[in-house]
């Protein structure tokens, strides 16, 4: 079949919970990708932060083939040596205590939320239950994450949303302090947001807001479901701060395209779960671990951070040569290869016309054009990526069809 018979059957078939393009791809290499119509493209997306070593990465595949002829699955009912060595990892890479699996970062942020319950309750008394998070945040699509969500389009038409969370102004430390009240247990975010536009946390804010947390008792939760594994340029992006939470959730480009999502606690809060308390049938087991291990040594071991940190600053400073050609470009920001480029032009209709020209990006608020290139891009790519916005933002200047 190709792009526009898989469109038909979808439409008949698939229920419509996306505004999918007109595109089926069929194969990757690298950093490329190829549609059902035999056409290629640059992905600067990497299915959503998620593919960070690209596509049919050797490391990767061989991870998955060699553990699916082993076994992928048994359950949590019994230990699981992946499980235990990723976690180990993770554990020492974070500073923080103990990890818990699961199959994305909805699900993660879930065992969040009632770890951070479940634990203000044994420790602070019952009134403890609220969870404060932040104006354009994103947490996930499930009842309670989509309720943490600060952003009110995504709840429509689902009340009654769950009870115990309020919200706060993002990087606006005395708005915060005025919404902590005697039911607040912890305060959760995201050191850079991503669906809400690549706002990166102001060092000043990120650091108020652990003394905040630190003097009223309150655990500290980042969520970095997006921006974690790598995509600042260091492991973790609150280590960009020095600033370490209580709980960290992580998904995305954990395993490199592999479903999983993960847990972190210090070994204080993580107390707060006992046996029964939380699980997940699917989460950790053999085939997602192998393939996370796979993933996570081979950033380490390959200095992969260092090229995230030297790509992203490449980047910026190519975008930042074309704000200076074109004044609807307002601002470049973001952190390593999670770069957010804000204009005040119709963002989708530049997404549309870089795809046309063979290049994957997106956008997000209708105004920021969101870049997540997998890790591995070279400088030639990046450089075709530059010419290619390059061309469409000439033609944004000189074309008034181009809504503003």
């Amino acid at each position: 079949m190709n792009n526009s018979e898989i469109a038909a059957k979808g439409a008949a078939y698939v229920m419509n919970t996306y505004n999918r393009l007109p595109l089926a791809f069929e194969k990757g290499e690298g950093s490329w990708l190829w549609d059902a119509d035999g056409n290629r493209y640059l992905d600067f997306l990497s299915g959503l932060a998620v593919n960070c070593l690209g596509y049919n990465h050797p490391v990767l595949v061989k991870a998955i083939a060699e553990q699916a002829e082993k076994v992928m699955h048994t359950s949590n009912l019994y230990w699981i040596k992946q499980q235990v060595e990723i976690a180990e990892i993770l554990v020492k890479q974070s500073g923080l205590g103990k990890a818990f699996f699961c199959n994305s970062g909805a699900e993660a942020n879930e065992a969040a939320i009632k770890l951070a319950r479940k634990y203000a309750r044994s420790k602070m008394g019952e009134g403890k239950y609220e969870i404060i998070t932040f104006s354009n945040s994103f947490h996930g699509r499930t009842l309670a994450t989509v309720t943490a969500t600060g952003q009110t389009k995504y709840q429509k038409g689902f009340d009654p949303l769950p009870r115990g969370f309020g919200y706060a102004v993002f990087n606006d430390l005395e708005d915060l302090k005025s919404k902590i009240n005697a039911n607040t247990c912890a305060v959760m975010l995201e050191p850079i947001q991503g669906e809400g536009g690549i706002n990166a946390a102001l060092p000043e804010f990120l650091n108020g807001v652990k003394d905040l947390c630190r003097d009223k008792g309150l655990l500290l939760i980042f969520d970095e479901v997006q921006c974690g594994i790598g995509r600042t340029g260091k492991m973790f992006a609150y280590q960009n701060y020095g600033i370490q939470p209580d709980i960290l959730t992580l998904a995305k480009s954990l395993a490199g395209g592999f479903p999983i999502g993960a847990m972190l606690a210090s070994d204080e809060v993580a107390t707060g779960f006992g046996p029964g308390d939380h699980a997940s049938t699917f989460g950790g087991n053999q085939l997602a671990c192998s393939t996370a291990l796979a993933v996570i040594n081979y950033i380490l071991d390959n200095s992969i951070m260092e090229h995230v940190l030297d790509m992203g600053n490449y980047l910026k400073e190519k975008f930042g040569q074309l704000r200076g050609k074109y004044p609807f470009i307002r601002d470049i920001k973001g952190m390593g290869l999670m770069i957010g480029i804000e204009v005040e032009t119709d963002g989708n209709k530049v997404v549309e016309e870089c795809l046309k020209e063979g290049l994957i990006i997106n956008c997000v608020g209708g105004r920021v054009l969101r870049m997540l290139p997998p890790y591995i891009i070279t400088r030639e790519e990046a450089d075709l990526a530059v010419g290619i916005l390059d061309g469409v933002f000439a033609k944004i200047q000189a074309c008034s069809q181009y809504p503003q």
